[in-house]
């Protein structure tokens, strides 16, 4: 009675206290209450307390729910049986109150219940199938419970029981729900069940959707019967909704049916352009999924029908019947389906007049619909080809310019609409298009330079690059069309961006034709770069610009590149000279960003520009400039980070050309590391082994390397909680010990490196970081399958001296972190490395899984769990398919994380954290 007053007392100060604080406690002590043993039965007696509140109510059932669904376990037997009278007397007296606990269906996950109960469960409601629904046949005649009983059929039908179609086409309950549809006041629980019902139809094999011909006959009329209501501006918005969802329903359900062009099925096809043309974009979107899917059967046949269905739902266009001797007639007529480019493209996608004035989440949502509709202009192009569909975009692209000059209010709207649409399908439309892409290109420079256009205008001049490659004229063409970027770039900062991408493009694609015309590019990238013009190019997007230069760069002959690559350095290396010039102390106190800006430009540079020699020549110049700045800015993470970046790309793109610099720039990150511990240093080596791994002649000076950065790793890493401090420096760690074992496996795996980080890697595996955790993973993982590689055999012996005697705490870690050490999101990559090392250690392998399994107690795991997870451990090791193990892998996951309780007892009896390394001093 005590702890229940004292419940009380908390909901109370939880919902009414004025104080914040203790609002707050009052909350912490709920919820510690809830996991506690008491919990219940405080809630049970609060429930058959008359006295109760309506808070009090509700926190309770809540807290019972819960109870059963993560903690039945806690209950001893023989409690089961006044649990369940007194839930059942709870039913019926709040039967009439707030339904705030509903009943959990076999597939809810919440529950923690065992695989094998799940599955049992299962087939015993599948087994009463029949009863449940003649009980709910006979409540029918009770018009108070009608809706609660098709609620409660909807949850039957989703067990997906194999009723014939026709038991179900005649069935009460089904046709109760059909004429429910007819009501004055759409019954939602109606629509839930024909809802079920079309999924029930469409589930299984083609043959299965056959038998269910019967029901499927008996709905589609039904529904179809409801299509005037889309339109019905009378109809409350929430029945409009639920119309809406039927007929996507439908055609999500009934795709391929509808994909064979039968008249019936142009009836579906009709509604659905209904839906989608429907104002409210959430109810229109509703039939995005269909359109798409139909696209996907229809290319797969080879069929053309696609695009015209698709056109339809932007165009707002009814469906013509086909003539009866024509099959295909209604697909093949385009000129006749689509006179002129309809209003309802221009509705989903063009600028709303107060555009400037709408909030950032009503932006936001009308970018989203732009993109849904791109998608579906997508579809259609890939169906019914690009060109055609070109064609027919065009014509409103046309229609929409003829206005620009005639005064209206907001007249570029629709031509940015239109314009929007045509870049949407770029990637459709054949580079030797001739007819209307030139029209199109010769309309941009009379456009208005409006802001929103201008910005389409520039990007859609970038989503045709490859066309202006190749077309004839497609030089000519582009001083206009560059000129245009150049206003772009002067013009918003949101023109900027899409100028500069654009820019990149055109550089890319068009780069033979451009070479010859290097000065006026090198103009307009000095201005970008610099920031000494009227030019909005912000320093993120200036580095398209530096990408586009570069690549151009790389068009020119290897004598030609070296002065081209001086020039575009220069802008870019002046400011960090000047920086470095000025001293220590002044050069200490600048931002990174100060830094970064420029660093990062010539991280493009040396990844874009493809001359490696004229690469390791600029490195070489550079490295003074940035050799100051790794000494007084070692400290700095996001400096280094940059200036790491850029290295590896040097290092990447120069190879062995890069001579003594490499050497260079290795003792002083070497040194640095120790220092410091900036993560990046792990990275850049990381790229040097990929590079020079194999290189005989580099194998001493790489041997120091990776012992020196692994060895003070190793002092840095010695428990769990040090990878949690420091996960950048485990993730990037790892990083470079998996690719020395994949590419200087001779250097690293006889080092005395090799058991420090393999004990290593088993203290930081639980950790949480994602990518540490997975980088750790990896490692162990290349080490199990050394062997995949062609001259990994030779190693089997250094390998299995490390592995075998850590291989029972190996395995035991590993099934720690699959049943709760590490978040369930991680499964794939701990079974795939478990599976790894079975593979690896076969029945010893098997040996120590169940020296680890047998750890758990039988309350926690039983022993028919057991026997499924070490049999398929032993069926991996005997060589199946290990895709077909890990069903039994993920149910022993699910068993052992069922309830917090249970987690414990699984992780208190693996000792997963029990590891740790005796610091070392350096």
């Amino acid at each position: 009675m005590e702890l229940q007053n004292t419940v009380k007392e908390a909901l109370n100060a939880l919902y009414h206290h004025p104080d914040d604080t203790v609002r707050k406690q009052a909350d912490r002590w709920l919820q510690d209450f809830q996991h506690t043993l008491d919990a219940w039965q405080v809630a049970d007696n609060l429930l058959h307390d008359a006295s109760s509140n309506l808070e009090t109510l509700i926190f309770c059932s809540q807290t019972l729910r819960t109870k059963v669904q993560r903690d039945f376990e806690e209950l001893p037997s023989e409690a089961f049986g006044p649990l369940r009278v007194s839930l059942n007397t709870l039913l019926k007296k709040f039967h009439k109150g707030p339904p705030k606990v509903r009943t959990q269906e076999v597939y809810n996950y919440n529950i923690a219940a065992r695989p094998e109960r799940r599955r049992q469960f299962e087939k015993e409601l599948i087994s009463q199938m029949e009863v449940a629904l003649s009980i709910l046949t006979a409540c029918l005649s009770i018009n108070e419970l009608k809706e609660q009983v098709l609620e409660a059929f909807a949850s039957w039908l989703r067990l997906k029981h194999g009723i014939h179609g026709s038991v179900l086409a005649s069935h009460p309950l089904v046709i109760t729900a059909l004429s429910s549809l007819n009501s004055e006041f759409l019954s939602e629980a109606a629509v839930n069940v024909i809802s079920e019902l079309i999924h029930y139809t469409s589930a299984g094999s083609a043959s299965d959707v056959a038998l269910q011909m019967p029901l499927i006959q008996i709905i589609v009329p039904q529904v179809m019967n409801l299509k005037a209501h889309l339109k019905d501006s009378s109809k409350d918005e929430e029945d409009v909704k639920a119309i809406a969802r039927l007929f996507a329903d439908m055609g999500d359900s009934y795709v391929e049916l509808i994909a064979t062009g039968s008249d019936e099925s142009m009836l579906i096809v009709n509604a659905l352009l209904e839906v989608a043309s429907h104002p409210e974009y959430y109810i229109a979107s509703m039939s995005f999924n269909f359109w798409h899917s139909l696209q996907v059967i229809l290319t797969k046949s080879h069929c053309h029908m696609s695009g015209i269905l698709i056109y339809h739902l932007v165009m707002k266009l009814p469906l013509k019947p086909r003539e009866r001797g024509g099959r295909m007639l209604l697909f093949t007529r385009m000129s006749h389906l689509f006179p002129c480019f309809s209003p309802q493209v221009s509705f989903r996608v063009q600028y709303p007049q107060d555009y400037l004035n709408l909030s950032h989440e009503d932006r936001k949502e009308f970018k989203q619909t732009r993109y849904a509709v791109a998608d579906i202009l997508i579809d259609a192009a890939s169906v019914l080809g690009g060109d055609a569909t070109l064609q027919i975009l065009y014509k409103k692209l046309v229609e929409a310019v003829s206005c620009c000059g005639n005064g209206e209010k907001n007249e570029w709207r629709p031509a940015e609409a239109a314009l929007f649409c045509i870049q949407a399908i770029s990637n459709y439309v054949s580079i030797v298009e001739a007819e209307v892409m030139p029209q199109v290109m010769s309309l941009l420079p009379k456009l208005p330079q409006q802001p929103q256009l201008l910005q389409t205008v520039c990007l859609t001049i970038g989503a045709y690059s490859k066309w202006l490659d190749s077309a004839s004229n497609g030089l000519s063409m582009l001083a206009s069309l560059i000129d245009i970027l150049m206003s772009g770039m002067g013009t918003s900062e949101d023109s900027a961006a899409a100028a500069a991408l654009a820019f990149k493009h055109i550089c890319d694609d068009c780069r033979r034709k451009l070479c010859g015309y290097l000065d006026g590019l090198f103009h307009i990238y000095r201005r970008a770069v610099t920031g000494e013009c009227s030019f909005k190019v912000s320093a993120e997007d200036s580095l398209h610009l530096v990408e586009a230069l570069s690549m151009v760069v790389t068009e020119l002959p290897p004598e030609n590149a070296k002065r081209a690559l001086e020039a575009l350095c220069l802008p870019v290396v002046t400011p960090l000279q000047e920086a470095v010039s000025q001293g220590p102390e002044i050069l200490n106190k600048k931002t990174a960003r100060e830094l970064t800006v420029h660093i990062d430009r010539f991280a493009y540079i040396f990844r874009y520009v493809k001359h490696p020699e004229a690469v390791a020549d600029a490195i070489q110049r550079l490295w003074p400039i940035f050799k100051a700045i790794f000494d007084l800015r070692a400290w700095d993470m996001r400096t280094m980070e940059s200036l790491c970046r850029a290295c590896k790309y040097a290092v990447r793109t120069s190879g062995r050309f890069m001579g003594m610099t490499i050497g260079a720039m290795l003792e002083e990150i070497q040194g640095l590391y120790k220092q410091h511990h900036q993560p990046c240093f792990l990275y850049l080596s990381s790229e040097v082994i990929k590079i020079f791994g194999s290189d005989s002649s580099c194998a001493t000076y790489l041997k120091n390397l990776i012992e020196s950065l692994f060895l003070h790793t190793t002092r840095l890493l010695t428990n769990i909680q040090e990878f949690t401090a420091r996960p950048d420096i485990a993730d990037d760690c790892f990083l470079l010990a998996s690719r020395c074992i994949r590419y200087c496996p001779q250097i690293f795996m006889p080092s005395e490196v090799f058991p420090s980080l393999v004990d290593c890697s088993m203290i930081g595996v639980t950790v949480q970081h994602r990518e540490a955790s997975n980088s750790i993973l990896t490692f162990l993982s290349d080490i199990f399958d050394v062997t995949n590689s062609s001259k990994g055999e030779q190693y089997i012996p250094i390998r299995n001296s490390v592995v075998i005697p850590r291989g029972g705490s190996i395995t035991r870690i590993l099934i720690a972190s699959l049943t709760g050490a590490l978040p369930s999101s991680r499964f794939e990559s701990v079974t795939y490395t478990l599976l790894a090392l079975t593979r690896a250690y076969g029945a010893l392998a098997v040996v120590w899984a169940k020296e680890s399994v047998s750890l758990i107690p039988l309350t926690a795991v039983t022993e028919v769990e057991r026997s499924r997870f070490l049999k398929a451990l032993s069926d991996a090791a005997s060589g199946f398919d290990i895709n077909s193990l890990t069903l039994p892998i993920e149910e022993m996951s699910d068993v052992c994380r069922r309830n917090r309780t249970v987690q414990e007892i699984v992780q208190g009896a693996l000792r997963p954290l029990e590891l740790h390394l005796s610091p070392v001093s350096s």
